[in-house]
């Protein structure tokens, strides 16, 4: 794992790229490759590296060149087959130097161009510079496990980094927030591809290459995978459970390749006790597992992760953190770049923290609840949905909409009680309903929050559009199915990956997911939506697979989650600093809010009146973004 980072002059063949300032660049990722750093420079081109040593310790420096060294790579992420395409490349012809897997993605390149992702099988993101060509080839892995950032200067200079704030160490990029990433933040709690909070930054969205020709202004953007939606049950009719463990156990071999020490997380939840399940089978030493307990019942799930780590003999280990662990919310927002409001990255942070005290490498559960219909907002949506499929829009919008409206407010109340918002969802089309069930605030939250010139500004943008793009590309009319894409699109790039990339690299710790291998995914995807959410249990295919191999009161126990209780910490120990973070002058005079709403978040919460703790979060971390990042300061410490 590592961090990659570049400067390409698109016009001018002859332009120097400044060696200091890519070098200063770099080094703003130190923590992603603390093992070694490598910089090439040539007329109009610099490629860097930071290396996290993996795979080919001893040979597998980078940027790493071909034989005539006209070609050139960074490379961030593993590729898992990549010991079968040497062997493909070698009777092709190709000598290869060393053992690293950087090496057989050059000679995939030269072999089969662009097309050459489509035969990598891992976590990537990377750049290929070909002076014979003169063009830059950057390629995305199909799920964006691994991230890749980019922008276009007004000089002419294309660059990338694998972090935000690479880019932003280089002096002529604008800071210029772009509007309508704060709706979508606010709405989200992150910022979805492609976008970025600012203006001329951008993310090269999973699934898709980028090529840029010298002398041609604009790259060209592809997407080369998607997730397919041609089910072929036949194939899958018998056997499914004994397939499942099948595919999931070829994903989790093929990720246990390292020449550093390897773990597993193990929180005690389905998915990362699935992996550890099968770990166990696949190695003769005992699987290294970790996880964080909390002091508070009501947020440690510890005991079953004990359970698990007694059942397969695991070398366990565990750290008690305080549930009252907020020391690190300014870390965060530079760890992030950007607004992210996600909280369990505390506990994210904390537990990649532990595992690097033991290991290099870590496997984790995540994705399991995105491609098997794990969440529970699967099951309300569902359950909507079969109302909204016997009844009209003409009718339901008028209708639930004003029932909406006149049903009093109860977040206090499980979900099942909440009848407003059901109303409400049942007022929308099936995409605007999971919209509105996934939001951090609202439509009308959001309209009460913005400013009137920030309203003005939007133009009338909304985030809908970002689920409306996805939706017009899903190749399936199934209900559940196109939840599960756009949360795919969404909330596992954009929240959860994002989460684990930059928790993890801050702690030179790499992160392995199998649920995510896209041959897991095409083949879960000939599985039928009502095996994975079946009746009101989610999950239940790989549920039923995993029997064999974990009790019951693992695999069917109530979901937990990897929370932390901003809403008590909003009324105790953080509300000082919360009246502090939201009604701060940076806040008030950004220009984006409504300061007599934000007065009324904060109030009504602190009394107990209503639980805003969800936005109250979202506004903090904006606002220690503003505070942190944008400000020259920062930028100036990043540099340095």
């Amino acid at each position: 794992m590592c961090g990659i980072a570049g400067i390409f002059h698109i016009k001018e063949s002859a332009a120097v790229v400044d060696r200091a300032l890519l070098t200063a660049m770099n080094n703003t990722q130190f923590h992603r490759g603390p093992d070694e750093g490598g910089i090439h420079i040539e007329p109009g081109v610099g490629l860097a590296h930071r290396r996290l040593s993996i795979i080919d310790i001893s040979t597998g420096q980078q940027p790493l060149f071909n034989d005539d060294g006209s070609v050139a790579i960074v490379f961030n992420g593993e590729i898992y087959n990549f010991q079968d395409l040497r062997q493909e490349l070698i009777t092709k012809g190709y000598h290869f130097k060393t053992h690293s897997d950087t090496e057989t993605i050059v000679y995939a390149w030269i072999e089969w161009g662009e097309e050459c992702v489509k035969h990598l099988r891992g976590m990537f993101a990377f750049a290929i510079w070909d002076r014979n060509r003169q063009q830059l080839f950057i390629a995305r892995d199909r799920l964006g496990i691994k991230p890749l950032f980019f922008a276009t200067l007004a000089t002419g200079e294309f660059m990338f980094a694998s972090e935000l704030k690479v880019l932003l160490a280089h002096p002529h990029l604008k800071r210029d927030i772009y509007l309508p990433a704060i709706e979508d933040y606010f709405t989200f709690g992150y910022i979805p591809e492609p976008n970025t909070i600012f203006k001329d930054v951008f993310k090269l969205s999973p699934g898709h290459t980028l090529t840029l020709t010298r002398g041609v202004s604009e790259p060209v953007i592809k997407p080369y995978w998607d997730v397919p939606f041609t089910q072929h049950p036949d194939l899958i009719k018998e056997n499914t459970e004994a397939q499942l463990i099948e595919q999931l156990r070829k994903a989790i071999d093929i990720r246990m390749v390292s020449e550093v020490p390897l773990g597993a997380f193990l929180s005690g939840g389905v998915d990362s006790s699935a992996v550890v399940a099968m770990m166990a089978g696949l190695q003769q030493d005992p699987v290294n597992t970790c996880s964080i307990a909390f002091n508070e019942a009501d947020f440690n799930e510890s005991e079953f992760a004990k359970e698990v780590a007694q059942q397969y003999h695991t070398n366990h280990w565990e750290k008690t953190v305080e549930v009252d662990d907020f020391e690190l919310l300014d870390k965060l927002a530079l760890l992030y770049d950007e607004p992210y409001a996600d909280s369990s990255a505390m506990p994210t942070y904390r537990v990649c923290e532990l595992a690097k005290q033991r290991v290099t490498v870590v496997l984790s559960g995540d994705g399991g609840d995105e491609v098997f219909a794990g969440y529970r907002r699967y099951r309300w949506h569902m359950n909507e949905e079969r109302v909204r499929s016997k009844l009209p829009l003409g009718f339901r919008k008028p209708v639930f909409g004003l029932l909406g409206e006149l049903y009093p407010k109860a977040d206090w109340a499980p979900r099942i009680f909440r009848a407003k918002t059901t109303f409400q969802s049942l007022a929308r089309t099936s995409v605007e309903a999971y919209l509105h069930s996934v939001s951090i605030l609202n439509d009308q939250q959001r309209s009460d929050l913005f400013s009137d010139r920030l309203k003005r500004d939007l133009q009338g943008y909304h985030s809908i559009e970002v689920f409306k793009r996805h939706a017009a590309n899903c190749q399936t009319d199934d209900p559940l199915s196109l939840i599960q894409y756009l949360d795919m699109k969404t909330y596992l790039v954009g929240d959860i990956l994002t989460k684990v990339d930059r928790a993890s690299m801050a702690h030179s710790l790499e992160v392995r997911v199998p649920f995510l291998d896209h041959k897991l995914i095409e083949w879960s995807m000939n599985v039928p939506p009502s095996q994975k959410l079946h009746g009101q249990e989610g999950k239940y295919i790989l549920k039923k697979a995993l029997e064999p191999h974990l009790s019951n009161n693992i695999l069917y126990r109530d979901k937990m989650g990897f929370a932390v209780p901003v809403a008590k910490w909003f009324r105790g120990p953080l509300k000082e600093r919360l009246k502090q973070s939201v009604l701060s002058e940076q806040m008030l005079d950004s220009g984006y809010f409504n300061a007599d709403y934000l007065r009324q978040l904060v109030t009504q919460h602190q009394s107990g009146l209503r639980d805003h703790s969800a936005a109250l979060w979202t506004l903090s971390m904006f606002e220690a973004f503003l505070r942190q990042v944008l400000s020259a300061d920062s930028a100036v410490s990043q540099v340095a």
